[in-house]
């Protein structure tokens, strides 16, 4: 049987949902990010408490939201109808607070919904109406993140979000199993050669094109394999570190940096419609 439970850490609120050997804790006003995932008794994620509980800090761990935007914008800004907007990387809303909508707790799963919409804050640097529904499902080993991106507004709304999950690793010598033969190296702009390890101890991310739905990859330390299962719209997985520190960060994106301004793969929602897909890590 799952159970659910809330509690304080300092002065932030967290949603437990868990079994005998698994689990998620959500922070919702902080971006509505889970800051662990416990499969088998052990967890996954790497996180840094000073950054989670300091409000001015990018926090550094779980699974931070990637909303409207992944990645960065040439000199933080885009241009949209004539008009000039300033965006943050990877978008506002893993620093906005959002709002607990249901929970649900039964034999076989235990789930929690989260909602975000527009405010007079978001339309300075996104001129559209819109509300985002996650829903965290968590089962015997396995983590889905349900996501609804609803346009409210009269035209329709440019979007490319993704996910920036930071698994807990000393090894950068990633193993990943993928569809992809070559990939994108930021940190020179060329294109190479992929043959299922790639140092990710680097400045920048690497940027593998992916269409099969899947990547597989060993968590040394753990002995265990990861599975990120993810719908067509994300069509790219993003390998990232920092020196120094025990993470690899395994992103789901649904377009490369810097799309606004290039406006080659973005996603369209029509005005009154949603964009609904999913995305999934099990071991």
């Amino acid at each position: 049987m799952y159970t659910y439970k809330e509690y304080k850490e300092g002065n932030l609120t967290v949603v437990e949902l868990s079994n005998h050997n698994s689990w998620i804790k959500v922070v919702p006003e902080r971006g509505g990010i889970i800051t662990s995932l416990g499969f088998a008794g052990e967890e996954l994620l790497f996180l840094n408490e000073e950054t989670l509980h300091h409000n001015g800090k990018n926090i550094r761990g779980g699974i931070p939201i990637l909303f409207p935007i992944s990645g960065q914008l040439t000199n933080g800004e885009y241009e949209w109808a004539g008009q000039i907007y300033q965006m943050k990387n990877h978008g506002f809303a893993r620093d906005l607070p959002w709002a607990v909508v249901t929970t649900d707790v039964a034999e076989n799963e235990a789930s929690i919904t989260l909602k975000l919409e527009s405010n007079e804050g978001t339309f300075s640097s996104y001129p559209f109406e819109f509300a985002v529904l996650f829903t965290y499902k968590l089962r015997s080993n396995e983590l889905i993140i349900e996501q609804s991106y609803e346009n409210h507004s009269t035209s329709d709304m440019p979007i490319y979000p993704g996910f920036h999950p930071y698994f807990k690793t000393k090894s950068k010598q990633l193993k990943i199993t993928a569809d992809s033969d070559e990939y994108l190296d930021y940190n020179d702009l060329l294109v190479k050669q992929y043959e299922n390890v790639i140092n990710v101890d680097q400045k920048e991310a690497y940027v593998l094109k992916s269409t099969t739905g899947h990547v597989d990859f060993l968590l040394e330390e753990l002995n265990k394999e990861v599975k990120l299962q993810y719908d067509d719209e994300f069509s790219y997985i993003v390998l990232w570190s920092e020196e120094g520190q025990e993470f690899v960060c395994v992103e789901p994106w649904m377009a490369k940096t810097d799309e606004l301004n290039r406006k080659e793969e973005l996603r369209m929602i029509k005005s009154g419609k949603s964009l609904n897909t999913k995305v999934s890590i099990s071991i």
